[in-house]
């Protein structure tokens, strides 16, 4: 690096914003994931003892992930290289790896190779990288705010070491703000700012465990705040609502995090809690996939409520029906109709489990042919072949009922149907049993 690049780089350091500027260093420095960086973790030893295998750092957006790159970059002994797969292609791996080819025939050192937002990279892109990282040519680090488990490579998975990030607590992102008031290097100490602490209360909460997030806000804060008679610029708790007016939201219709959602929202509405599955409804909405939320209710309505309640379908297929017609932001008053009929219905997967076991059968093989009385006899010949012949018809006789066989010969004991224990379906079964004359 030259004079110029060098000065550059100073003046571009300077002007970065304070997020970026305030990036610990050290592990030291790092706050927040002791679960996997706190003293004697598999991966504080590993980054102290510089014996790192490939890793895939996974979680949302503001927890660390590129920053613990940063810091094994000057930790460790191996050369470090850096990629962004938002603008990386696969002629640039290739370079990568060129070059960490030859600086370990030069020197030996090997090579680490940090790729920030990895599941960008299609398919052909991450293939580009297994024989290298294989063969321990690179080390590769990776950061995703997606599962990897969806959009990582199985190769490169079963090479890897996962491990999640989660949202940081109220309690680090407070420890950022005080720490960036105070930094006069890298912070704002030399600009006299002072927050109070209704202020930074505010913006550690609103942040959403994204300490990005609470840090833009406090720059924005400092920037547009004029000194008092003091001198001193002063963020309270006004000010820290302008520069944070929405709490961060996470949830991204075209992420996975979006199934996450959807698993949720389905699981609250089965175990009968209307609040969670409102609250999920409202997580939901603000990701704006109208289509998602609409298919999963038509499905919970007979996966979960079924027979319990058959009237639960017709209702929520007329909630959806009108929430795909008046749009949002209308629509969440249908959808939230629905999701409280659901969640407060009676349950029963009796449905479920019938087609689950029937599919399971015809899948495995345990067929068999059906009963030639049950067989078309519309056409000409067929009584030849003997379809239809034998075949009792159920509404000539009392109660519309004629015991006859209708499942295969290889099936005729199987049962695929348990009625729930649910008013509606044991009514049911009482009507059935008696007619049949089973009590």
């Amino acid at each position: 690096m030259d004079l110029f690049d060098f000065s550059s780089r100073e003046a571009l350091s300077k002007q970065s914003p304070l997020a970026y500027r305030m990036r610990p260093s050290t592990l030291e420095e790092f706050v927040g994931q002791r679960d996997i960086v706190g003293q004697g973790t598999l991966l504080e030893r590993a980054i102290r003892a510089d014996r790192l295998g490939s890793l895939l750092f996974y979680g949302p957006p503001g927890t660390g992930k590129t920053t613990l790159a940063h810091i094994i970059a000057g930790t460790t002994e191996s050369e470090y290289r850096e990629l962004n797969a938002v603008t990386a292609g696969k002629k640039d791996i290739e370079q990568v790896i060129e070059e960490a080819r030859q600086e370990l025939a030069l020197s030996g050192r090997r090579t680490i190779l940090f790729i920030d937002e990895i599941h960008r990279f299609n398919k052909a892109q991450q293939d580009a990288l297994l024989p290298a990282v294989e063969k321990g040519l690179v080390t590769l680090i990776g950061a995703t705010t997606e599962n990897p488990y969806f959009e990582v490579n199985k190769a490169l998975l079963s090479r890897s070491r996962i491990f999640q990030l989660k949202p940081l607590s109220k309690e680090n992102i407070r420890i950022l703000i005080d720490r960036a008031v105070k930094d006069e290097k890298r912070g704002l100490g030399l600009m006299n700012v002072r927050i109070t602490e209704e202020a930074a209360d505010f913006l550690a909460d609103m942040a959403g465990g994204d300490a990005r997030s609470a840090l833009n806000a406090l720059e924005l804060g400092a920037a547009t705040t004029l000194p008092n008679e003091s001198g001193e610029i002063v963020i309270d708790l006004e000010t820290a609502q302008q520069c944070i007016q929405k709490r961060a939201f996470r949830f991204d219709k075209d992420g996975d995090e979006h199934y996450d959602y959807l698993s949720a929202f389905q699981k609250s509405i089965r175990g009968s809690d209307p609040n969670a599955a409102i609250y999920y409804l409202g997580c939901l909405i603000e990701g704006g996939d109208l289509e998602s939320i609409c298919r999963r209710l038509l499905v919970i309505a007979s996966e979960d409520i079924g027979l319990a309640y058959p009237n639960a379908i017709v209702i929520v297929k007329a909630c959806t029906d009108a929430a795909r017609e008046v749009g949002f932001p209308e629509a969440s008053l249908n959808l939230a109709q629905a999701v409280l009929v659901l969640a407060t219905a009676p349950k029963s997967n009796s449905a479920a489990t019938a087609i689950g076991e029937a599919l399971a059968d015809i899948e495995s093989g345990k067929t068999g042919e059906m009963p030639a009385h049950l067989k078309d006899a519309h056409y000409a010949g067929s009584a030849k072949l003997g379809n239809g012949v034998g075949y009792v018809y159920p509404h000539n006789y009392p109660n519309h009922y004629a015991p006859q066989q209708y499942l295969p010969d290889a099936l005729k004991d199987r049962v695929y149907y348990h009625p729930g224990d649910n008013k509606t379906e044991q009514a049911g079964e009482a009507y059935w049993k008696k007619i049949k004359g089973q009590e």
